[in-house]
């Protein structure tokens, strides 16, 4: 009989033994000791090939070839994201240009953990120095070495890497229309320019959504002409008028 109780006593306790096996098989510990859902993706999801949402920094080695690239993905869980990578896709004389792409898993409810974003790091060696082209990551991020602060790449803006100067050229009046406070869609008029000064009109849309002549209000504008001097910086707005001529500037 005390034999037939420890054989007993083994095959108990040797089946709660295959049991937790098995649960560690499905589950595991995160960081704060809690259980975490299993990485192997469900019948439902996949694991699919995306852009970032977008891309913050970027930043070149000593060797002015090595590339560092930040960019924002979902979530900050370990099965958010994978296979953060940049890959050069073309160079030329001014530009080279870069992608950056990561994995997700789709067809399935969001975790929890990856509804929030986080910043990932991909890294890739040009074939050769970046120099003074333009580096151009996923075609709407532009960075340059010219004024930036080692190792760093300067962000550059909507005007691009190297804005226009001031001067009397169809570029440095859309610099000059972008220092405006003016609703988008705005539409500049003639302008008259001696390169130290700059006049012309622009042409805000008022009223209701709808075609020009299609009801009461439809095309209605509103006019301002702005006068700018030439700086450093650009073109800098220093008066607006709602009358034809020059009296009002003139009293400034």
């Amino acid at each position: 009989m005390r034999r037939t109780g420890s054989l007993v006593t083994v095959v108990l306790l040797s089946a709660v033994g295959v049991l937790l096996l098995g649960a560690c098989g499905t589950l595991r510990a995160g960081s704060d000791g809690a259980a975490t859902a299993p990485t192997t993706p469900t019948e439902s999801e996949r694991w699919q090939t995306f852009a970032p949402i977008r891309v913050t920094a970027a930043r070149l080695a000593d060797d002015r070839r090595s590339l560092s690239v930040d960019a924002e993905v979902p979530g900050r869980g370990k099965t958010c994201v994978r296979d953060v990578k940049a890959v050069v896709t073309d160079t030329s004389d001014r530009t080279v240009w870069v992608q950056v792409t990561y994995s997700a898993l789709t067809g399935g409810s969001p975790r929890s953990d990856c509804r929030t974003t986080a910043t990932a790091t991909a890294k890739v060696r040009l074939p050769s120095p970046l120099g003074h082209r333009v580096l151009s990551v996923d075609n709407f991020t532009a960075f340059t070495a010219d004024g930036a602060d080692p190792p760093h790449l300067r962000l550059c803006g909507e005007l691009g890497c190297h804005p226009a100067p001031t001067g009397c050229t169809s570029a440095s009046y859309d610099q000059a229309v972008m220092a405006l406070d003016v609703p988008n869609h705005t539409s500049r008029g003639d302008e008259h320019c001696d390169g130290k000064w700059l006049v012309f009109d622009v042409s805000s849309r008022m009223g209701p959504a709808c075609p020009e002549g299609a009801g009461p209000g439809c095309g209605a504008s509103l006019a301002d002409r702005w006068f700018f001097r030439a700086e450093k910086s650009g073109w800098q707005p220093i008066a607006r008028s709602t009358k034809a001529g020059c009296t009002d500037v003139h009293g400034i």
